[in-house]
């Protein structure tokens, strides 16, 4: 009798010690196989965040090799042109038995040529970096922008700014100048907005700025509409200032744009 409880004492501590050993196994197999779809899970996720930023370069490359060729075709087709017309005028002038009248006309076309040139190269300037920003900070440069853009009758521009923008650095202030410009080109261009909002306010450590406007919007569920090459290089220039942005639009609902920096 004796015997036989041992036995069954033995055979219920090894069953119980099974169950604990086999119970350990499931656990540990469990857990490794969920470490593993972690790693994978973190893995793909790092993947998609380089190839994130393999495709901001790109849209980079893409804006910079774009702006390099409308400047080369700016000064080829506007300055160069010009200036080779002035060079031809010049030479007429030493055209022997030339009259003072056809020596007054050809320096006419010279002094007006010559003026149109200096226009063409100051608004290339203007392009690359805004006077006004470089002379007298950002907010001066984004209230003369808004005054262009307002200009053009087609749209109302409202701009608000109660954040001092000269604490921040030139490359700073250029980047969000550019921002803005591309935000606004957009409106206009793809948006057929009537009518632009942009309010920059100071919320505690945190920078904000407001853009909306009340054009055609677009589809949210669209991803050519959120990642084109225009949001590509409002993203990639955000990133450089450590900047977070949100979007909101529907269709005919306008566009609505939240920054963070």
């Amino acid at each position: 009798m004796k015997a036989t409880f041992e036995t069954e004492l033995y055979s219920a501590i090894f069953y119980i010690f099974f169950g604990f050993l086999l119970m350990s196994i499931v656990i540990i197999i469990f857990f490794y196989k969920s470490r593993k779809k972690i790693v994978k899970k973190e893995l793909e996720k790092k993947d998609l965040e380089i190839s994130h930023q393999k495709q901001l370069l790109h849209s980079i490359l893409i804006t910079q090799e774009e702006e390099r060729k409308r400047i080369a075709q700016d000064l080829h087709d506007d300055i160069s042109s010009k200036l080779n017309i002035v060079s031809l005028n010049s030479h007429l002038l030493k055209t022997k038995n030339i009259s003072e009248n056809e020596i007054e006309e050809i320096t006419g076309n010279i002094i007006q040529l010559t003026k149109k040139a200096l226009d063409s190269s100051r608004q290339i300037a203007h392009n690359l970096m805004p006077p006004v920003l470089e002379k007298f900070g950002l907010n001066e440069a984004l209230e003369e922008l808004t005054e262009e853009f307002g200009r053009l009758k087609s749209v109302q521009v409202f701009y608000n700014n109660k954040i001092n923008f000269s604490d921040f650095s030139s490359e700073i202030q250029l980047n969000i100048f550019r921002v803005i410009q591309e935000l606004l080109n957009n409106s206009i261009r793809h948006g057929k907005a009537t009518e632009i909002k942009i309010n920059f306010e100071k919320k505690g450590t945190t920078n904000i700025c407001q853009y909306s406007d009340n054009g055609i919007g677009f589809d949210m569920n669209n991803q050519f509409n959120q990642k084109g090459l225009g949001m590509k290089n409002i993203e990639s220039r955000l990133i450089f200032i450590n900047g977070k942005f949100e979007i909101n639009s529907a269709p005919n609902e306008g566009f609505h744009f939240l920054i963070n920096f």
